[in-house]
């Protein structure tokens, strides 16, 4: 009988440590109710990857040790104004009001430019409490953006307010965590923006569709006119590259071909053609050959302006689809 004795003492003094134990790795977080609504977005710079957002956030919680008017980070924002808080206290609970103007970081995504759409998002974290000690629960019923809200060129679509834990591979020198990272709860503001993109589209491209439609009107032009059949294209693949070099000052730097890019290196394809063309053409016009010269300029010219114009439509179906 006394092993068994001495079994069961053992077990009855462990049994508090392991509780104890669990109790601890089991802390519940405390919970923040969070919500924002968004005045203004405007300042939209393409070349600097910026905007500026200004829009209201409240915290509701039961923490008195939370603070954000000083605690709040936004770790995708180049810069936030230090906000003014409005506090008071409902039912015992704290909620907090600020009213927030960020400049934010934003890879453009220019691929499909004048046609592109947008999807942007606000990280708002607390800089103090990680995930453990502070959680998020969303006020959707609030959270919405001004309806008389409007971006010049822009529609406004897929608003919405979520969480989502954001992991960091370190733990920023805290001498009491031996881990390799740390997870902070992240309240997020996301939506998406569209362009109004015809007369965007009209007004950067009318340049280089003039080029071009100035170069084929050397196909009118008999081959013996060797100045301006050769000329007009050389004037409009000029006039196309100054088109170009204007459009690629708006937009960020791409490392691959966006929409821009392939339809200027159509167009200087199709400039190329033409030349090619009225050079054929004044092959068989200087040995004689009259009437391939005619034929060579006809079908040459037609294949030239049926390639470039289905191959526009079908570039600028696919960026709008």
């Amino acid at each position: 009988m006394k092993p068994i004795s001495l079994f069961f003492l053992l077990i009855s003094c462990c049994t508090p440590a392991f509780a104890q134990e669990e109790d601890n790795t089991l802390t519940t977080p405390d919970t923040v109710v969070a919500g924002a609504y968004i005045i203004n977005i405007h300042d939209i710079n393409f070349r600097d990857k910026e905007y500026t957002i200004r829009f209201w956030l409240w915290m509701l919680y039961d923490n008195p040790s939370f603070d954000f008017a000083t605690q709040i980070d936004i770790p995708n924002a180049k810069n936030i104004e230090t906000p003014e808080p409005l506090m008071d206290l409902v039912d015992g609970r704290t909620w907090q009001l600020m009213k927030m103007k960020c400049t934010m970081k934003q890879n453009w995504n220019v691929d499909d430019f004048p046609f592109d759409k947008q999807h942007l998002v606000v990280r708002i974290e607390n800089t103090v409490f990680d995930n453990q000690s502070l959680v998020y629960a969303l006020d959707k019923d609030g959270s919405a953006y001004d309806r008389e809200l409007t971006i010049d060129g822009w529609n406004i679509s897929n608003f919405e307010v979520n969480t989502s834990i954001n992991e960091y591979t370190t733990v920023f020198g805290d001498p009491g965590n031996d881990a390799l990272h740390s997870e902070y709860a992240s309240f997020n503001i996301s939506m998406d923006i569209e362009r109004d993109a015809w007369g965007l589209f009209a007004k950067i491209f009318i340049g280089m569709y003039i080029a071009f439609l100035i170069s084929i009107i050397s196909f009118t032009l008999r081959p013996s006119e060797l100045e301006p059949r050769f000329g007009l294209p050389v004037g409009g693949l000029f006039a196309a590259v100054g088109n170009k070099y204007i459009i690629d000052s708006l937009l960020p730097e791409s490392t691959h071909f966006t929409l821009v890019d392939t339809l200027h290196t159509i167009t200087f394809l199709g400039i190329l053609a033409t030349l090619s063309v009225s050079a054929i053409t004044l092959k068989y016009f200087d040995n004689g050959q009259f009437d391939k010269s005619t034929t060579a300029n006809r079908i040459g010219s037609r294949l030239v302006i049926v390639f470039y114009i289905a191959a526009n439509l079908l570039l600028v179906g696919m960026a709008i689809l």
